[in-house]
C-alpha cells in the first residue's frame, strides 16, 4: 500500500515518524507534501528534513495553488493520502486521486466541534472531554465518514501543551491501527450525524486578550488554552501587549472573600516575580509572564 503524507505541524511530523517506524513490507511511504515556512501555524514543523533523511520524494507547497500538488500526486499514484495539519481544504481533484481516499484528523468529538482551533476552544470553554478523530475527507470541513474515534478526558490541570501531547499519543496508536486495516481491507467507517454538528470559528488576536472582568476560572482557561505550543494569551499594560503563559486560581477563601469590593484588574500582591490580580470573580496569580517591569501592588492592569 502506497502512502503519501500531507502536513506541516508537529503532529504531522510525529505521524510521519510513526508510519516510517512500521516494519511492514506491504506499507510504503512514497511521498510527502509540506511547507518550508508558515505564518499561521504556531506549531509549524516542516516534514522536508525527515523526508530527505529517509529518501522520500518531497513536494514543497506554497500558498493554496492545488493544481501542481494534484499533478505531482497523480504521478505518484498513491493508494491513500494522510492529511494531518494542513490549513486548507483539499479540492476534489486531489480527493479523487487515491483509491482508498484521503484520511484527515481532527482533535475533537466529531460531529461536534468541527472547524478551527479545536484544542484551544476545548480548553478555553472549559470542556471536560474531547476526542481524537480520524475521518475520510470530503469537500466539507471535518464532515466525512469517521473511521476511528477515541475520547480523551481533559483534566483541570491540562493546558495546550499537555492536551496536545495526550491527543498525539492516542492518535499515533490509531494511525497504526488504521494503516494495518487499510492494508488488509478491514477498515470500517460510519457517517456523521450532521444534525448534531457545530463549527468553531477562527480565533483572532482579540480572542486572546485577558479581560480582568472575567472570572478567575475563565482567565485560567483562556491562558492554559493559548500557552505553548500556541501564541499565548495577553493583557494590556501601559499600552503594550504582555504575554501571559501561566496563571493559577487563588483558592484561599479567606483571601478571596475580602476582595469582593475591589475592582477587577487591581494588583493585590507583587513579590518581584509574580503578581496576584483581582478578577471579576476571585483572583489569579500570574506565574509565567513577559512583563518587563512587574506591576506594583495597588496598580491596575
Amino acid at each position: 500500500m502506497k502512502i503519501i503524507v500531507i502536513g506541516c505541524v508537529r503532529f504531522s511530523h510525529q505521524a510521519l515518524k510513526q508510519l516510517l517506524s512500521m516494519k511492514n513490507s506491504a506499507i510504503e511511504v512514497i511521498g510527502v507534501i509540506t511547507r518550508r515556512q508558515s505564518k499561521i501555524n504556531s506549531d509549524f514543523c516542516s516534514l522536508e528534513p525527515l523526508a530527505n533523511a529517509n529518501n522520500i520524494p518531497c513536494f514543497v507547497a506554497e500558498g493554496n495553488d492545488q493544481l501542481p500538488m494534484a499533478r505531482w500526486l497523480e504521478e505518484k499514484s498513491p493508494d491513500v493520502i494522510y492529511c494531518f495539519g494542513w490549513s486548507y481544504l483539499l479540492k476534489k481533484e486531489i480527493l479523487n486521486i487515491p483509491k482508498l481516499g484521503v484520511i484527515g484528523y481532527h482533535p475533537a468529538a466529531l460531529p461536534q466541534n468541527r472547524g478551527r482551533h479545536p484544542i484551544i476552544w476545548a480548553l478555553a470553554l472549559g470542556l471536560k472531554q474531547t476526542a481524537s478523530t480520524f475521518f475520510l475527507m470530503d469537500e466539507g470541513a471535518d464532515s466525512g465518514d469517521i473511521i476511528s474515534q477515541r475520547f480523551v478526558t481533559i483534566e483541570n490541570t491540562d493546558d495546550a501543551g499537555t492536551l496536545y501531547q495526550k491527543l498525539t499519543d492516542i492518535a499515533l496508536e490509531q494511525i497504526t491501527e488504521i494503516t494495518k486495516q487499510l492494508a488488509t481491507g478491514t477498515l470500517t467507517k460510519y457517517p456523521q450525524n450532521h444534525l448534531q454538528s457545530n463549527y468553531w470559528r477562527k480565533r483572532s488576536v482579540k480572542d486572546g486578550e485577558i479581560d480582568w472582568r472575567m472570572s478567575a476560572e475563565g482567565i485560567y482557561n483562556l491562558v492554559r488554552a493559548l500557552t505553548h505550543p500556541y501564541v499565548g494569551a495577553h493583557c494590556m499594560y501601559k499600552n503594550e501587549e504582555v504575554k501571559i503563559w501561566k496563571v493559577q486560581i487563588v483558592e484561599d477563601p479567606t483571601f478571596t472573600s475580602n476582595i469582593k469590593n475591589l475592582e477587577p484588574g487591581k494588583v493585590l500582591k507583587s513579590d518581584g516575580t509574580t503578581i496576584v490580580v483581582k478578577c471579576g470573580d476571585g483572583a489569579v496569580q500570574v506565574i509565567d509572564h513577559e512583563f518587563n517591569d512587574l506591576p506594583e501592588e495597588g496598580s491596575y492592569l
